[in-house]
């Protein structure tokens, strides 16, 4: 047994071995983890630097569920729930009855304290890290490697059309607070229908506010939506802060949820009411084009937050960006952005269609 499956057998720390070793690991390995306690058996993947997977052994399950966290290296909230939910799989806390593959998205990035090494690898997806300058950096190679395993996953536990249930959560936190302290963005889904059952499951995570996406985008989530047909989201769990500085107890319905569900139990989903939910739609996306971007409102302005119509919420240049409809909201607003990217969204509240 080599060192590091030795560590990770008596700790169940990954995100030490990942952050001990953010490139590469020395090895890979598999072994089957046996609990006194239960029948069940589990076998453990390690398939690289923070991607390890579980799954049950000589047990049909239905689910195919992917956990990321730390696409965004300071966004530490979603990183300690992953590592609890797999130190507890490991110590036989959880009895896996569902396969689950968890993802440390950028473990360098983690290192740093800082939300990427050189380019936001939450851009980089559905084929991104190949554009332009190709395979550049180590975000853009990350991103591949991601997303291959998230395929060989998926293709594994079998077809959707056999019966099988995708799901992707990909966990972050926002680098502001917010005026609705949790949110989901639910990718564009190319015309078919938002699931209800998924908006519940939201819900008894704490999350009640969710912002449709209608438009394809390079983000984690959207790639296993558009790609594997799996219920996928972006889910912000709060703001960003250092480790050891989240009170996890303001997770403790999501991390709760997410047990029961690898767990096969019963979710105890409330019935579906449309009124227990703030939806809003993307109405505008705004990007940097000019060294001269500026944001026209306080670095501590909250997401969700909305302005008078005819406000310059950011000028570009020469050019203005201004509310044009009432109720149009700001969310995930970044002048650091670099040229071209996303600097700005806006919201609108939205209806969900039948």
């Amino acid at each position: 047994m080599s060192d590091i499956q030795q560590q990770l057998l008596q700790t169940g720390d990954f995100l030490a071995i990942t952050r001990q070793f953010p490139e590469a690991l020395p090895q890979t390995f598999t072994a089957h983890l046996t609990h006194p306690d239960s029948k069940l058996q589990t076998l453990m993947s390690v398939l690289d630097t923070g991607v390890i997977c579980f799954e049950p052994v000589d047990q049909v399950t239905d689910s195919d569920i992917v956990l990321s966290s730390a696409v965004h290296g300071n966004e530490t909230a979603p990183i300690e729930i992953c590592q609890q939910l797999i130190a507890e799989i490991i110590s036989g806390e959880i009895e896996l009855k569902q396969r689950v593959l968890f993802l440390f998205g950028n473990p360098a990035s983690i290192n740093k304290g800082e939300r990427f090494v050189e380019e936001n690898l939450n851009r980089l997806f559905s084929g991104a890290h190949s554009d332009g300058e190709g395979l550049c950096n180590q975000e853009r190679h990350r991103a591949r490697a991601l997303e291959n395993y998230i395929r060989d996953f998926f293709d594994q536990g079998g077809s959707i059309d056999g019966g099988r249930n995708r799901f992707h959560y990909d966990l972050h936190t926002a680098i502001r607070g917010s005026k609705n302290d949790k949110f989901a963005v639910y990718p564009y889904l190319n015309g078919k229908a938002r699931d209800k059952g998924q908006l519940q499951f939201l819900m008894s995570c704490g999350i009640n506010t969710i912002l449709l996406s209608n438009s394809p985008t390079t983000t984690f989530s959207y790639f296993s939506a558009n790609e594997f047909n799996a219920h996928a989201f972006t889910v912000e769990l709060g703001k960003v802060k250092p480790f050891g500085e989240n009170d996890m107890a303001n997770f403790a319905g999501c991390k709760n949820t997410l047990q029961r569900m690898l767990s096969n139990q019963d979710l105890q989903l409330a019935e579906f009411d449309i009124a227990n939910f703030n939806l809003f739609e993307i109405y505008k996306i705004i990007n940097r084009e000019q060294e001269n971007f500026i944001l026209n409102f306080a670095d501590d302005t909250e997401n969700f937050s909305d302005f008078p119509l005819d406000y310059v919420l950011a000028n570009d240049g020469d050019i203005e960006h201004k509310v044009t409809v009432p109720g149009e909201a700001i969310i995930f607003p970044n002048a650091e952005v670099a040229i071209g990217q996303r600097a700005l969204l806006t919201v609108i509240p939205c209806t969900l269609a039948p």
